[in-house]
């Protein structure tokens, strides 16, 4: 697979079109099988963080006080990960945010995301749960940190992926699992993934 960005945000809420705001952001760069770099930060974009989401992320309005501005931040991480594929669990709502906090520093996505969590969806139909924690133990991958925090959650997405990534090699026999296979996958219904990896070449 090609290089690609996993990120993670933290924020104040569901939804950018409502006044929430980006908390926290990290990115990791995947490259041959491993994480290669990392970006992490806190961002202040000046909106408060309600009490039950701050026991979720461990995130205080006294941290993002002293947090760099969110203008400079997503100019750091959006130069960071240039035009690497972007990779979110649950993307719709890593998107929305992306977008959001990009437009205010009037620059614009120009790359698809993969969902790792649509992905899971259809290569691991049969686990109890899709959320990230029920996944990472499901696969039995590594707890990277505390979860809801952007760095660890954005380093299990990563390790998560590449389990995806080895199970339509290994259980599918996909030879080249591609960044624009892994988009065909997330967007097929869930019970077609045999027909739309069927296309694929195999050893």
């Amino acid at each position: 697979m090609e290089v690609v960005a996993v990120i993670d945000f933290e924020t104040t809420g569901l939804s950018p079109a409502q006044g929430d705001r980006a908390t926290e952001i990290a990115a990791v760069i995947l490259e041959d099988g491993r994480v290669v770099d990392r970006y992490q930060s806190l961002m202040n974009g000046g909106a408060r963080i309600p009490s039950f989401i701050e026991s979720l992320t461990g995130i205080s309005n006294e941290m993002i006080r002293h947090a760099p501005a969110a203008a400079q931040v997503m100019q750091e991480v959006s130069d960071f990960v240039g035009d690497y594929p972007l990779v979110a669990h649950n993307a719709s709502f890593d998107c929305k945010f992306w977008d959001a906090e990009l437009a205010r520093i009037q620059r614009s996505r120009q790359q698809e995301f993969v969902c790792s969590l649509l992905l899971s969806r259809r290569i691991f139909p049969q686990a109890p749960s899709h959320k990230l924690g029920a996944l990472v133990e499901y696969a039995n991958l590594p707890v990277a940190g505390r979860y809801h925090r952007a760095l660890a959650d954005a380093e299990m997405a990563a390790s998560l992926l590449l389990r995806l990534e080895g199970e339509l090699r290994d259980r599918h026999q996909v030879n080249d699992v591609s960044v624009e296979l892994l988009r065909r996958i997330q967007r097929v219904p869930k019970g077609q993934l045999k027909r739309c990896i069927a296309r694929e070449p195999s050893f």
